[in-house]
């Protein structure tokens, strides 16, 4: 085994340190995840953490670590005589991003149950996280199924295993550490929650730290075991430290004043649950333990509040996690009358450690009232009027509303997701096959029907049905699987007349964020002037399309042809990198093609590539006024798709209206 980079030979990332650390002395605390952009030392220092834990005492040739002064009484592998154990060191075990789900809870041999009645498990993952690190790169890469079986055990502290009625239970505590960049796609909320803090971490632009780095990290790399040796006595120094934090938190004391704090902060920064709550309390106490200290301080407070509420505060996928420091400020001094001692607030953030807080997030440039920047007024042709650049500024998004489901036709294989139907791992079972491999899901019917003609071959006797290996039969299951979902976006300057753009924009995001809740890759291709370009490739980053929409300018012709060429192009690419992903084309324009040399044409010829290849698609029509060409429903027509209004595209545009007329004739009847 490599020699780990030493946790205190890191290079600033100070509040990432205080929340590893704060797990390691509490690790009711809940967790950590931590976000930034790719090469900040966030695996790094989860791996380094794992150095410093002490060791744990475990039932000898127990697989699950059963404490031996309290051991599982339903352990597996028990049950265990109360008595001394032997020592080891705590591990830190990693969660592939691809792993399966037997990987994960562990496997239970089926053969063998069913033939002899016998439990043969094989722990897994979870088993061996047990009073120990659960390390998740990437995790939010990570397949739902495998975040719902990490949210049952996180909640329970327990693994349950279940394969057609015989089940094994097993203790699953562990500390839950996740990495992730922002970049590549958000985390599911429920997930999100679960980690008790958050830190976010970027790298130093600092020329002096920057080279520090550098140095120690060369070094390591030439001698692991002498640059180990080197940190050696500030690595037992913290690891002492950490002992002796755990010892005095059952003694630290957390006032009703501290408490207050707590409580008037989550209510002041409306954070859902009461979660927030106790991890604020329990990190505030592992925050007075690190310092040597019995009582909880504002200081402490007001530094948990700043790992353990940014995450929680979000209440879309596109919003960026943050804390007003200066609302934060206000509470603790507005409820810390009553507070235990003369502290106040530190003004700088810093708490044990140096450890800071995130900086206030940067709401972006000014916005007029309306979000729109004053723009030349557009002609019908979508040209601006008085001889100006051809190109408007962008101008802010319409409120998102609820769409409805869009989905790909057939039945398809691909990822795990919410929107199209496929052949999954779960779901409804619709009929058995041979295993090809591992038999993950066995159909119980089909399994006893295969082996039932061989009963008297094989000799049976007594009352058990004798199985064979051939007998057995996988459950084949249908669900959904998330799609790659591509935006062709009209941003030509007849998009921009008559202000349509704000609610073509509205639009846009609805479907993005109904793209995040199914799962889906999204991409955004834009055309307007004489071109096309991918304004954002392939991504599982919802949030990233929406800010390269938000900034989206308009103005110019409409080269409709050459959008669909330039997504024909990416659908190439991306069919190449995952085949098993089927896409499904968004096209947002009013259909009127301008520029070069028969453009509707032209357009109509690019569609039928998608029509030729069986592309799902749908033309949001975004044509307005009292005269309309129709030319987005001809263009549907040639992709070989759909076509739906702005107005059609909305999920609850009928149920919205039968309510306001049902308000209107109530209010009428009031007033009468």
């Amino acid at each position: 085994m490599s020699t780990p980079y030493p946790f205190t030979a890191l290079v600033g990332q100070d509040d990432l340190r205080l929340a590893l650390l704060l797990n390691a002395v509490s690790p009711a605390v809940g967790g950590v995840l931590v976000r930034g952009e790719k090469g900040t030392a966030k695996s790094t220092a989860v791996r380094a953490l794992s150095a410093l834990l002490p060791e744990v005492d475990v039932v000898a040739g127990c697989r699950f670590s059963c404490a031996p002064g309290a051991p599982d009484p339903a352990c597996p592998d028990g049950p265990h005589e109360a008595g001394d154990g032997v020592a080891r060191a705590a591990r830190m075990v990693e969660l592939p991003v691809g792993a399966s789900e037997d990987r994960l809870v562990g496997a239970l041999d089926i053969e063998r149950a069913l033939a002899e009645g016998v439990k043969a498990f094989e722990p897994g993952l979870l088993a061996d996280a047990h009073r120990g690190i659960l390390y998740v790169d990437e995790v939010n890469l990570l397949h739902d199924h495998l975040v719902d079986l990490l949210l049952d055990a996180a909640a329970m502290g327990a693994s349950y295993v279940e394969r057609e009625g015989v089940s094994v239970r097993h203790a699953a505590r562990f500390l839950l550490v996740g990495t992730m960049n922002p970049e590549e796609g958000e985390l599911r909320p429920q997930l999100l929650d679960r980690f008790g803090l958050t830190v976010e971490v970027s790298a130093s632009r600092e020329p002096d730290q920057r080279v520090e780095v550098v140095r120690r990290r060369l070094a390591y790399d030439d001698d692991p075991d002498g640059f180990a040796a080197r940190w050696g006595d500030e690595e037992g120094a913290v690891r002492g430290r950490i002992v002796a934090a755990r010892a005095l938190l059952p003694r630290v004391r957390l006032g009703d004043g501290a408490l207050r704090q707590i409580a008037a902060t989550c209510a002041a920064f409306e954070v859902d649950g009461m979660r927030a709550d106790i991890v604020m309390a329990r990190t505030a106490t592992a925050l007075a333990a690190w310092a040597g200290r019995e009582d909880v301080l504002a200081e402490d407070v007001r530094q948990a509040a700043l790992l353990a509420l940014p995450h929680r505060r979000r209440r879309n996928p596109f919003d960026a996690p943050g804390l007003d420091e200066d609302k934060l400020d206000e509470t603790l001094e507005e409820f810390g009358e009553n507070n235990d001692g003369d502290d106040e607030p530190d003004p700088d953030g810093g708490g044990p450690d140096g450890g800071g807080g995130q900086p206030p997030q940067d709401s972006g440039p000014e916005q007029s009232g309306d979000g729109a920047a004053a723009t030349p007024e557009a002609g019908d042709d979508g040209q601006p009027q008085g001889g100006g650049a051809g190109e408007q500024q962008a101008v802010r998004a319409g409120e998102p509303f609820r769409t409805k489901v869009l989905s790909v036709p057939g039945l398809g294989e691909g990822a795990a997701g919410r929107r199209s139907r496929a052949r999954t791992e779960h779901g409804r079972t619709t009929g058995a096959r041979r295993p090809r491999g591992a038999l993950t899901k066995l159909h119980l019917a089909a399994t006893v029907q295969a082996a039932a003609p061989h009963q008297r071959a094989r000799g049976r006797s007594g009352r058990g049905l004798v199985v064979r290996r051939d007998d057995l039969r996988q459950a084949t299951r249908e669900g959904r699987e998330g799609n790659l979902v591509l935006f062709v976006v009209d941003a030509s300057g007849s998009m921009a007349a008559r202000q349509r753009m704000s609610a073509v924009k509205g639009a846009v995001l609805s479907l993005l964020l109904d793209a995040y809740q199914r799962r889906d890759k999204v991409g955004l291709v834009t055309f307007r002037g004489v071109g096309a370009e991918v304004a954002l490739p392939p991504t599982s980053s919802v949030d990233a399309a929406a800010v390269r929409l938000e900034s989206l300018p308009t103005g110019g012709r409409t080269p409709i042809a050459a959008g669909l060429l330039r997504a024909h192009e990416v659908l190439r690419v991306e069919r190449l990198r995952d085949p098993a992903r089927r896409p499904l084309v968004i096209v947002v324009t009013d259909g009127r093609a301008t520029g070069g040399v028969e453009p509707v044409a032209q357009a109509g010829r690019a569609a039928r590539l998608f029509a030729a290849e069986g592309q799902a698609s749908v033309v949001v029509d975004c044509e307005s006024g009292p005269v309309r060409l129709g030319l987005a429903g001809q263009l549907a027509g040639e992709l070989g798709g759909t076509a739906v209004t702005l107005d059609e595209l909305r999920a609850d545009s009928i149920a919205g209206l039968v309510k306001d007329v049902r308000e209107s004739y109530g209010s009428a009847r009031r007033v009468a």
